[in-house]
């Protein structure tokens, strides 16, 4: 299957002293670091370990890398030192039990910070360790989950960050001499605070949040205070990602207009800032500056699956740099979706992406439910959504309430006992397609992951009688039993959403899928990974369970190794080449294109 072979070069970022670009592949089947050579203009593999690379970091020395492995899919990553490009590998960590994650480079390239839970399941604590002897410290204890996100530029201070809700966090300063901690004043009152770029004086700093608003804004600030001064604010859109220049004097920026990013720069010196027109329209990351004023950064977009990409800042122009998302075989079947709306049950005007080709009489429908719930369908490659679009299907995928993307507001409308508000809206949604000529109403199937695989088993017990199939992946079948089997330090965080153990288990039973399976009509199927950390495989066993018994149709494919996400490649083609032919076999689309 084409659609499925296709790679994509992700989570750039450039060595310092060398401006080389650097980035994670799944060219050999798993994720692995990458770097561009200019010379022959090719992507070379840097590093070859057994799993997949979640994460990196490079020195600002720019010859030792940090590489963080994680087993089977579990998360609970293990760090290593590249060296010689790659040609040396040293282990920092050995705790597989553990989770760690990265918190950069001290500026003397001699230690790295990171967070581990090795004290407690429940508690993340900072540590330093000299990467050189291997030795580490533990300079912060903590009673939850914290990260450090970067080092004074005196290397004397770390700050870091503390998850207070699902989606508010708060940072704090950690003197490492003195080892107290101290929260920044401009975390006064409980808002999103990233994307921090600090200054190098070390006393000042940029940092994307909506203290003050109701979507993200870019502002400056001061350590030693609570001002916040706002540089770019776009009311209705989100800023995600900010970058400071080396010379600090200028800021990139994306903005997310609707699910797609716009490129935008910041001057200090002029204090005005402009949008990039020639950028491809997709979803841009990794912002990084280069030398002769070039920006770098990744980008994806439904009809390119994903490259590193630069935009000259005095040409204005841009310029794709590597090759791996290219769609060769299928490049002129790919379908750029339309972004359209619904009203709701109560009038909320809910976004969805609509992908379709041109055809004839009506078509069999497939609606896809992202996770989070704090999250976002993004106008990037999903290569089941142009599969289908292909074989005669039309894809919906809907920012259905809770959704980010859309300002505080909107991603607090499903929080606690409204979370069936965001059920209603796939009823609505169907309702608004129904009504649509080219949409045949009997042949609608639903899928979802994590989070939105709940929403495909609330969808399809709550309104059984909409759906024709459906499809739940690492899904949720019944909140009290996931907060009781997940981790400890995300249950709390997880709390403020879904609603409380004790406090809200009579509001659990009443909207659990598992105690209102027998009202399933649809085919169902089920996938799981069986080492996954944050939805217990439990949740998909015991759905399973209960509806066999029953008779009900329903089957299960449990990867044995992968964990939250499906990161092998012939896991990745398994999992999606039997997601298409489930809806083939049980929506039948009139009209298909065979390869």
């Amino acid at each position: 299957m084409d659609y499925l072979q296709v790679k994509s070069a992700y989570q750039l970022k450039v060595v310092p002293q060398t401006d080389e670009l650097t980035f994670l592949t799944k060219l050999t089947g798993i994720a692995q670091l990458w770097r561009w050579d200019e010379a022959s203009q090719s992507a070379r593999q840097v590093s070859f370990l057994p799993d997949r690379v979640v994460d990196f970091g490079h020195s600002p020395c720019g010859t030792k890398t940090v590489v963080g492995m994680d087993n089977k899919g579990d998360e609970r990553q293990q760090f290593f030192l590249l060296t010689d490009k790659g040609a040396a590998v040293k282990p920092l960590t050995d705790a597989p039990q553990c989770f760690h994650y990265f918190g950069g480079w001290s500026p003397c390239s001699k230690k790295i910070a990171w967070s581990s839970n090795r004290r407690h399941p429940r508690c993340f604590d900072l540590y330093v360790q000299d990467v050189d002897s291997g030795v580490y410290e533990e300079v912060y204890r903590f009673d939850g989950r914290c990260d450090p996100i970067a080092w004074l530029p005196n290397g004397n201070g770390l700050i870091f960050t503390v998850q207070e809700t699902n989606i508010d966090n708060a940072l704090y300063l950690l003197d490492l001499k003195s080892r107290e901690a101290k929260k920044l004043p401009i975390c006064s009152k409980q808002a999103r605070f990233q994307s921090l770029q600090l200054t190098k004086d070390g006393e000042h700093g940029y940092i994307v949040t909506d203290r003050d608003d109701n979507t993200m804004a870019l502002c400056r600030f001061s350590l030693a205070d609570a001002e916040l001064v706002k540089l770019v604010h776009i009311e209705k859109w989100d800023i995600e990602e900010a970058k400071l220049s080396p010379d600090e004097d200028l800021l990139a920026f994306t903005v997310n207009q609707g699910g797609r990013s716009v490129l935008g720069v910041y001057s200090l010196a002029e204090e005005r800032w402009e949008l990039a027109e020639n950028v491809p329209g997709g979803v841009i990351a990794g912002l990084a500056f280069r030398a002769d004023e070039q920006l770098a950064f990744a980008l994806k977009s439904p009809t390119l699956p994903g490259d590193i990409w630069t935009y000259s800042l005095r040409e204005k122009t841009s310029a794709r740099v590597t090759s791996i998302g290219v769609a060769r075989t299928i490049q002129d079947k790919l379908v750029e979706p339309k972004l359209c709306t619904f009203r709701s049950f109560d009038g909320l005007e809910v976004p969805y992406f609509l992908y379709s080709k041109e055809k004839t009489g009506k078509s069999p429908v497939v609606v896809y439910v992202h996770g989070g719930p704090e999250s976002q369908i993004r106008a990037e490659y999903h290569p089941v959504f142009q599969y289908l679009a292909n074989q005669g299907f039309t894809v919906v995928a809907p920012n259905v309430r809770g959704s980010m993307g859309y300002g505080r507001e909107y991603v607090q409308l499903d929080d606690r006992r409204k979370r069936m508000d965001s059920v209603a809206d796939l009823a609505w949604l169907v309702k608004d397609l129904s009504q649509k000529d080219t949409v045949d109403p009997q042949a609608i199937g639903i899928m979802g992951r994590s989070y939105g695989g709940f929403m495909v088993l609330a969808a399809l017990t709550h309104y059984p009688d909409l759906w024709a199939a459906g499809v739940d992946i690492v899904g949720i079948s019944h909140f009290r039993t996931f907060l009781e089997n997940t981790g400890e330090w995300r249950r709390k965080l997880r709390e403020v959403e879904y609603g409380y153990l004790g406090e809200d288990d009579d509001f659990f039973e009443e909207i659990a899928p598992l105690n209102h399976s027998a009202k399933i009509k649809a085919p169902l199927l089920v996938f799981h990974g069986r080492n996954d950390t944050r939805v217990p495989v439990s949740e998909a066993e015991q759905l399973v369970a209960d509806m066999q018994a029953r008779g009900q149709q329903v089957s299960l494919h449990v990867f044995e190794d992968e964990g939250h996400f499906t990161e092998k490649l012939a896991n990745h083609i398994t999992l999606n080449q039997s997601i298409t032919q489930f809806f083939l076999q049980h929506l039948q689309p009139s009209h298909s294109e065979k390869e």
